[in-house]
C-alpha cells in the first residue's frame, strides 16, 4: 500500500507518517513535506522519482503527471483499468494526505502583495484531492489534520478504512475545494478595481458562490427546538461581530448574535457624538447621543426603561465607571463597545451572565452585499449604506436648526426599524419607536401612545412615504413639530397641506428605507 503526503500545515504529520510506515505502507512526498519526514527519520520517496520528471517552474509543476493521477484514479476492480496501469507502469496510490497552500492566511496578511496571493493559489493539491475524492471507493483522502486519528485507528486495526469513512472524507474534500475556489474568486472580485480599473459586480454574475467558516455551534436557534450554528465570512472582519472579543458572560445565543449585529448596524450611523443604541428583537428601543457616554446611556434608558430590560446595548465610546454603574442596575443580555475601563469591568463583573464584548473599529462600515435565504433560492442585494438623496423642505415653515438635528437623528433610527416604521425623537434621543406594522398610521399611533407628553416638540421620521395625510394630522394632534420622510406619494400634496395647516415643517429625502427582515 502506498501513501502520498504533501501538506502545507505540517501539524502532526511526522507522527502520522511514522504510524503509517509501521503498518508497512510506502510513502511518497514532495518538497518541504519530504524534508520534514526525512528529518523525522522516515524513508520517503520523492514524487519526481515516481514520475521520472523533476519539479519545475518554482514548484508550480510537480504532481500534475499521469503516473500520479493514474495511481489515484484507477478503479481497482475494473480489468481494463488494471490492464492499462500494468502496461503504463502506473502504481496505485491508496492514501492521499494533502492540505492546501495557505491562500486565506496569505491574503489576510497586512500589506501583502497581489502577486504573493496569486502564488499561494494551489493547483496540484486541489487536483489530486478531487481525483482521490472522486475515487473514494478505492482511495482514502485526508484534507484535515483533525481526521488523522480516525484514519490511523482504522488502518492499524483493519489494514484500511471503511467505506463510510472514505465517503465522509470525500465529502469534506469537495466542500474544502469549493470553499477554496470561492475564496479565490471573491478575492479577485474585490481586487478587480485595483488590478483592472473595473469593478467586477457580484450582481452581474450568472453564478455566485459564498464561503463561510464555522465560528461555533449554538445551543439552539431562534427557538429551542431549532438547531443552529454561527459562521463567519472569510475576509475582512473589521467592525463586525465576528471580530469582537468576549470578556465575560455566557456563550452568545442565536438571538444575541442577530440582535447585536442589528445594534452595530444602527450604531454605525452615529459617528460624531457619544451614542448609545439599545435593541430588542432586532428593533431599536433606545438611542441617544450626548456629550458623554454616561449621559447618552441615561437618556436612552429613560426614554423606554421597559423595553431596554433584557436588551442589547451598543456604545461607540469606551464604557466608563459612570456608565457601568447605571447598566448594572438592570438585566441586559449583551453590551458591546470599543472597550471598558478597568473600573467598568469590575462593576459589570457582578452580572456574571452579562456578555461583554469589545470591538475595535466599531464604527467601521464598508459597502458590500446582503443575502437572504428563501425557499428554493437566495436574494442578494447591495447593503443599504446611503442615508438620503436630498433634504428638501416642502412646507411653508422650515425646520429650526435644533429640529434639523433631531430629524437627521430620527431618520438614522427609522432606517434600521422594521417596516412599516415610524420613529419619534427629541433632543437627539429616541422618544418612541413604532416598528413592523402593516399600514402607516398604526406605528404613528403606537408612538403617540408610548411617547405621551414627550411627543410634544418632538420630530417624526417615516421609512416610506405617506399614502394619506392621516399621519401628519395625528402628529399635529400629539404636538409633533417636524417630519422627515421620502416623499413620492401621489397624495404628497395632501400631507403637505396638513402640515402647513398645523405649522409643521416637513422634509423630503428622496430615499426610502424599507427593512423587511
Amino acid at each position: 500500500m502506498r501513501a502520498l503526503i504533501s501538506v502545507s500545515d505540517k501539524t502532526g504529520i511526522v507522527d502520522f507518517a511514522k504510524r503509517i510506515a509501521a503498518c508497512g505502507w510506502d510513502i511518497i512526498s514532495t518538497g518541504g513535506t519530504a524534508k520534514a519526514l526525512r528529518e523525522g527519520g522516515l524513508d520517503v520517496r520523492d514524487v519526481s522519482d515516481v514520475t521520472g520528471f523533476p519539479e519545475c517552474l518554482d514548484g508550480r509543476v510537480k504532481t500534475l503527471h499521469p503516473l500520479i493521477h493514474g495511481g489515484i484514479l484507477n478503479i481497482r476492480d475494473n480489468p481494463k483499468h488494471q490492464k492499462e496501469c500494468k502496461e503504463l507502469g502506473i502504481e496505485n496510490i491508496d492514501l492521499l494526505v494533502i492540505n492546501l497552500y495557505p491562500f486565506k492566511k496569505t491574503m489576510m496578511k497586512p500589506g501583502v502583495s497581489f502577486q504573493e496571493c496569486i502564488e499561494n493559489i494551489d493547483i496540484g493539491g486541489p487536483t489530486m484531492l478531487r481525483s482521490a475524492a472522486k475515487n473514494f471507493n478505492d482511495v482514502t483522502v485526508v484534507v484535515d489534520p483533525k481526521d488523522y486519528e480516525t484514519v490511523l485507528t482504522e488502518i492499524e486495526r483493519n489494514g484500511g478504512t471503511s467505506y463510510e469513512t472514505r465517503y465522509h472524507l470525500a465529502l469534506k474534500v469537495f466542500a474544502t475545494t469549493a470553499s477554496y475556489d470561492t475564496m479565490i474568486s471573491d478575492f479577485l472580485r474585490r481586487k478587480s478595481v485595483e488590478q483592472t480599473n473595473n469593478k467586477e459586480d457580484l450582481l452581474a454574475q450568472d453564478k455566485v458562490t459564498f464561503t463561510y467558516e464555522k465560528v461555533q455551534n449554538l445551543r439552539y436557534g431562534e427557538n429551542p427546538h431549532q438547531r443552529a450554528a454561527f459562521y463567519r465570512e472569510i475576509g475582512e472582519d473589521k467592525g463586525t461581530l465576528v471580530g469582537a472579543k468576549q470578556l465575560q458572560g455566557k456563550e452568545l445565543s442565536y438571538n444575541n448574535i442577530n440582535d447585536t449585529n442589528g445594534a452595530l448596524e444602527i450604531l454605525k450611523e452615529y459617528t460624531d457624538e457619544p451614542t448609545i443604541v439599545a435593541v430588542k428583537h432586532a428593533n431599536p428601543c433606545g438611542i441617544a447621543s450626548d456629550k458623554s457616554i454616561s449621559e447618552a446611556y441615561r437618556k436612552a434608558y429613560e426614554a423606554d426603561p421597559t423595553s431596554i430590560f433584557g436588551g442589547i446595548v451598543a456604545s461607540n465610546r469606551v464604557i466608563d465607571k459612570a456608565t457601568a454603574e447605571q447598566m448594572v442596575k438592570i438585566f441586559l443580555e449583551v453590551v458591546v463597545a470599543p472597550d471598558f475601563t478597568e473600573e467598568a469591568k469590575e462593576i459589570l463583573s457582578a452580572k456574571k451572565n452579562l456578555r461583554l464584548l469589545t470591538l475595535d473599529d466599531i464604527l467601521y462600515r464598508e459597502s458590500g452585499y446582503e443575502t437572504k435565504k428563501v425557499l428554493g433560492g437566495m436574494l442578494v442585494m447591495e447593503r443599504d449604506v446611503k442615508l438620503y438623496d436630498k433634504l428638501e423642505v416642502v412646507t411653508d415653515r422650515k425646520p429650526t436648526d435644533k429640529e434639523m438635528e433631531d430629524l437627521i437623528f430620527a431618520w438614522k433610527a427609522v432606517k434600521h426599524t422594521k417596516s412599516n416604521a415610524i420613529t419619534v425623537a427629541k433632543d437627539k434621543c429616541l422618544v418612541a419607536n413604532g416598528p413592523g406594522q402593516v399600514n402607516r398610521i398604526w406605528p404613528m399611533e403606537s408612538c403617540i401612545e408610548h411617547g405621551g407628553e414627550k411627543c410634544k416638540g418632538a420630530v417624526v421620521a417615516s421609512d416610506a412615504f405617506f399614502p394619506f395625510d392621516d399621519v401628519c394630522k395625528a402628529a399635529a394632534a400629539a404636538g409633533i413639530t417636524a417630519i422627515i420622510q421620502p416623499g413620492g406619494s401621489i397624495r404628497d400634496a395632501d400631507s403637505i397641506k396638513a402640515c402647513n395647516d398645523n405649522g409643521i415643517a416637513m422634509i423630503f429625502t428622496g430615499m426610502r428605507h424599507f427593512k423587511h427582515a
